[in-house]
């Protein structure tokens, strides 16, 4: 297969600490194999910029700078922009990751003909248990939204058809929960998404930045997503919510011949009108999605 087809974009933000020893591995590995590369110093503080500098072949790695720290989902998206080849895999810049992967990714979505691969780490390190509490709620909360059929969400290596990508990044949270959503925007509408096993190691220096406020803001976004592809089932899930509240609240006062009830009636026109902003809103989704699943629609 030729293997000049894939671009590996890395984000940084102050990893001096570990990006030496990650560099070390990816440069020759890339190189080794004609894959391009695309750093994005996100706006780091620390020495992270020099260390980028002093790469030694300018010509197989692009570097970008942002001015200020734009988020992790923000540093992707520039590497995204900037891809030209048709695959394109998200690599971390913290050491955790194994170069060799890289590889066995895109080979497994070519074999499958699957538009984006997640590389799953559940037969790895076992992180701590407030993130993999973390974890379990935001993918069940995912789950009641719509059907899940990846175990690792938020995994930092994926591989994808960049068409793809670059179609829906724009739409995707330039936070930590990029990695979430981006997942959730490819299985919404309806392309193949697979996962496989990868290769995961301890981070090798600086601190991991997902926190309890990384966790609402994920799930805030998730929730945001679905009300953008598909609102009704977000609405629908309330109108049936109280639908049964005032059925259950009214239907023993009427069999008890007592008449009807006055808070039963609200929570059935509740129901009535959640369903009903559920159809318009998923009229108005439908509107709004045309320029992203039709991008060259408007070029003429």
């Amino acid at each position: 297969m030729d293997t000049n087809l894939l671009t590996c974009v890395v984000p940084i933000y102050n990893e001096a600490g570990s990006l030496p020893s990650t560099l070390e591995k990816l440069l020759p590995y890339c190189e080794e194999n004609n894959y391009r590369l695309v750093f994005v110093d996100d706006g780091s503080t620390d020495n992270s910029g020099s260390i980028l500098k002093a790469i030694s072949s300018p010509s197989l790695a692009r570097i970008i700078t942002h001015k200020v720290n734009k988020g992790y989902g923000g540093a992707l998206k520039t590497g995204i922009s900037f891809t030209e080849t048709p695959f394109l895999v998200t690599f971390d810049a913290d050491g955790q990751h194994d170069p060799e992967d890289i590889k066995v990714l895109l080979n497994y979505l070519v074999e499958n003909d699957a538009d984006l691969v997640v590389g799953s780490r559940k037969r790895n390190i076992q992180t701590d248990k407030f993130r993999s509490t973390g974890k379990t709620i935001i993918r069940s909360f995912a789950s009641l939204l719509m059907p899940i059929p990846i175990t690792d969400l938020n995994s930092g290596m994926k591989i994808y058809r960049t068409d793809l990508v670059q179609r829906y990044a724009t739409v995707v949270s330039d936070t930590m929960a990029f990695s979430d959503m981006i997942t959730l925007v490819f299985i919404n509408q309806k392309h193949r998404v697979m996962e496989h096993p990868i290769n995961i190691s301890e981070r090798q220096a600086g601190k991991s930045t997902v926190n309890l406020g990384t966790a609402f803001d994920t799930l805030i976004n998730i929730l945001n997503i679905t009300m953008l592809f598909n609102p009704f089932r977000v609405f629908l899930f309330l109108s049936m919510l109280f639908l049964i509240a005032g059925l259950a609240w009214g239907l023993p006062i009427i069999f008890s011949g007592r008449g009807v009830s006055v808070g039963s009636l609200l929570f059935l026109v509740t129901s009535l009108l959640f369903f009903s902003l559920g159809l318009l809103a998923s009229q108005l989704a439908e509107i709004r999605l045309k320029d992203i699943r039709n991008p060259h629609t408007h070029d003429n």
